[in-house]
């Protein structure tokens, strides 16, 4: 069902002096997984907190957005057309408009965890990762039960392998190199860990990519076409930092939110940086006061993204 379909009025092409530009006036709760359809021309995210999906056509500055019944955590490009979603414990095949069709269930035995990041692999599968809840069921936050959450790899035809203990805080960011190791961070922690893929696509030999760094903490991420992974840094970050394949920041780019959760690049030569926000445990009296919390933002960062993979 869409929810809502507005056009933006305003002239919302990107500066020439790369300062972030605010798309629209959409105010996400918790914007997160964003992603850039090449078949749609258009970019596509979630608000995790209010149980929607969302579109924005750069072209037309027309945003989509569909209700989703459960806490809407992640949204994947399918091969064959549609999109692969993570609900709040379901993984589910999905077209806007149309229903929620369930293909997996990470974790049946474990209801006080949720699905968080999730994001399609070189591989074709969608890997996720799990965690011990933040949220009552109307949304409002709640203490963690501790460090319990695991990543899984979800194959097309539904199949789930584990690929970790249950073991982290708030797992995010999954990338790969382009030496092809897989770069995820616990948000909890503030680490981005790097793991090796085997040829069997299990992950082993973890070590610390990044650790500790002192704005805010890591969320989402995604890879630029040098090979450098740019991270979004939540709960007072304020930007997204560019990390050079050593883990060493390569520089900054100051944005004017405090909780910036997800990045992609996008556009039909891969050239802006699109970045999304939340406005979680924020005061009414924080939010009016400051109204870019929540948006959506553009970025000449000065490099290519690379294409996402697809699910099948």
């Amino acid at each position: 069902m869409v929810v809502n379909r507005t056009s933006q009025p305003s002239d919302n092409s990107q500066p020439a002096d790369g300062k972030p530009r605010r798309l629209g006036n959409l105010r996400c709760i918790v914007g997160e997984s964003l992603i850039w359809s090449p078949r749609d021309g258009k970019l596509f995210f979630t608000d995790l907190v209010g149980k929607s999906f969302h579109s924005y056509d750069p072209a037309t500055r027309v945003f989509e957005s569909w209700d989703a019944p459960e806490f809407a955590t992640s949204i994947g490009i399918r091969r064959d057309g549609g999109f692969v979603v993570g609900l709040e414990q379901r993984i589910c095949l999905w077209e806007p408009g149309g229903d929620f069709a369930t293909l997996a269930i990470p974790e049946p035995d474990r209801p006080g965890n949720r699905l968080n990041e999730g994001v399609v692999g070189p591989d074709g599968a969608f890997w996720v990762g799990t965690m011990a809840t933040n949220l009552h069921s109307d949304g409002t936050p709640k203490e963690q039960d501790g460090p319990l959450g695991a990543y899984y790899r979800v194959r097309p035809d539904g199949r789930v392998e584990r690929l970790t203990p249950n073991e982290y805080g708030i797992t995010n960011t999954m990338a790969w190199s382009a030496d092809g190791k897989f770069l995820t961070a616990d948000t909890v922690a503030n680490t981005i860990h790097s793991f090796r893929v085997g040829d069997d696509g299990q992950i082993g030999n973890q070590t610390i990519f990044e650790q500790g760094f002192p704005r805010g903490l890591p969320d989402g991420s995604c890879m630029d076409a040098e090979g450098f992974l740019w991270n979004c840094r939540v709960a007072g970050g304020s930007c997204v930092s560019r990390f050079a394949p050593d883990g060493r920041l390569d520089r900054m780019v100051e944005l004017p939110c405090a909780w910036p959760t997800s990045c992609a690049f996008g556009g039909p030569g891969l050239d802006t940086l699109y970045v999304t926000s939340a406005t979680f445990t924020m005061s009414e009296a924080h939010l009016a006061a400051n109204p870019h919390e929540g948006g959506l933002y553009a970025v000449d960062a000065g490099v290519k993204g690379i294409a996402s993979y697809q699910f099948g």
